[in-house]
């Protein structure tokens, strides 16, 4: 099942490449949400999905990964990324006062700390997996990734460094929340003594110093000592899980990488997301709508509708009547977005995404019917919208939706929302049915 965090917790310190102060808090989402990053120090406080999509450029910001969009950046998120994937933390918002996560003393383990500090808790919703079913490979003139299938998630990692205290090592590791704790997470980043100051002149590594980063001279480790004879490839498969994470899912395979960094991790999670994009598309072809006991889990309208967060509002459908009668529940929650703009010293749902949350039921019962499978249903009109009291969060919206004429091309639907079995809103839709 998914999980999420059970209490906030905070951490604070200074990024390692922009030496910026800053404090970072982790809360509970709801399922379903995965990871967002929310810049709490800008005026709007914008969030960014934490998934290959909003990835940016490792050229332009070398040695981190990045993510971003709409010129809001958060760097250096590979580190956390792999103690959510590791530790089972599905969704999370990471809320932060900078651009940069803290480094910390240049490894995970503190934030391995602070998520055992805030505990974990089911969600009461399906955990979907990559599951690699056949190999897949990306490589350059140095370095490659090959992912083959496996029974479990496993990494190994050859390192080849023309220094002789680094030089050539070979790690396999099965990666699971033991190993990673105990094996992978407290090993810290590094540097070549020979590269630091060429780092420094290119922007990188300002809020480095000997305690958070291991500087590897040609007489040892500059002022610090190692945690593990080959803590090197070990912070290289650190990295390595981080960068994976961005898939949006645990991944089922053995990992074989060659001297991989930031640039070739990412080339195959794009490989990876496309061809579960791929996936999608075929299982959409050739899916059967086949409710069990009438009820329509997360995974199948995922199936069904195109749409995503933060714009899927409907959490699962617990009745189904196939063509004519739909119940479906949103939770309504304070971590859903539109909270941060809308009435935010008193949250309300706004009454638009109610009657979206009404439309996306009312597509599902569209879409449910044979001769309307793989189509897409667009929400057309609305008539005699009523809103009869203001959902707030904690409320769990029951929408029942009850068809009327369904025809080749268009449907129509009633439909009403209730919290506590009090009427919220109800309202007349109408839908076109085109081909996807």
């Amino acid at each position: 099942m998914q999980k999420t965090i059970q209490q906030a917790v905070t951490l604070k310190g200074k990024g390692i490449h922009t030496a910026q102060e800053a404090s970072v808090t982790f809360r509970p989402l709801a399922a379903d949400m995965g990871v967002i990053f929310q810049r709490v120090d800008l005026p709007d406080k914008p969030m960014i999905k934490a998934d290959i999509n909003s990835a940016l450029s490792v050229k332009k910001h070398a040695r981190r990964t990045t993510i971003g969009g709409q010129g809001v950046e958060v760097h250096t998120i590979e580190h956390v990324m792999a103690v959510f994937s590791c530790l089972g933390v599905d969704n999370v918002l990471v809320e932060i006062s900078g651009a940069e996560l803290p480094g910390m003393d240049g490894s995970a383990y503190p934030y391995v700390e602070a998520i055992k500090k805030a505990g974990l808790v089911e969600q009461g919703a399906a955990r979907r997996t990559f599951k690699v079913t056949a190999p897949l490979f990306v490589d350059d003139e140095r370095s490659s990734i090959v992912v083959v299938p496996a029974q479990d998630f496993r990494i190994s990692y050859t390192l080849s460094y023309d220094h002789p205290l680094v030089g050539d090592q070979y790690l396999e590791l099965k990666i699971d929340a033991e190993t990673f704790e105990k094996e992978v997470a407290p090993a810290r980043t590094f540097c070549l003594f020979e590269e630091a100051s060429q780092l420094m002149k290119d922007g990188m590594g300002k809020g480095a110093n000997y305690d958070n980063t291991l500087v590897v001279s040609k007489d040892g480790i500059v002022k610090n000592t190692l945690r593990f004879p080959d803590e090197f490839i070990r912070h290289k498969i650190l990295d390595l899980i981080g960068d994976l994470t961005l898939l949006g899912m645990p991944l089922k395979g053995h990992v074989i990488a060659i001297k991989s960094g930031h640039t070739m991790n990412m080339r195959l999670v794009q490989k990876m997301k496309d061809q579960l994009d791929r996936q999608y598309v075929a299982a959409i072809k050739s899916a059967e709508f086949s409710p069990k006991e009438g009820r329509v889990d997360i995974s199948t309208i995922l199936k069904i509708l195109p749409h995503r967060y933060p714009f899927l509002l409907v959490d699962r459908v617990i009745s189904m009547e196939e063509g004519k009668r739909a119940v479906g529940i949103k939770n309504v929650t304070i971590n859903d977005n539109f909270f941060e703009g809308h009435f935010p010293g008193r949250p309300v749902m706004p009454g638009v995404l109610i009657v979206e949350a009404m439309a996306q039921v009312g597509g599902v019962l569209m879409l449910s019917p044979s001769e309307n499978r793989g189509k897409l249903a667009f929400f057309m009109a609305a008539n005699n919208v009523k809103f009869r009291k203001p959902v707030i969060p904690g409320d769990q919206l029951r929408i029942e939706v009850v068809a009327g004429k369904i025809r080749s091309r268009t449907g129509q639907v009633t439909t009403k929302a209730f919290v506590d079995d009090e009427l919220a809103a109800e309202a007349e839709l109408m839908f076109a049915l085109v081909e996807k």
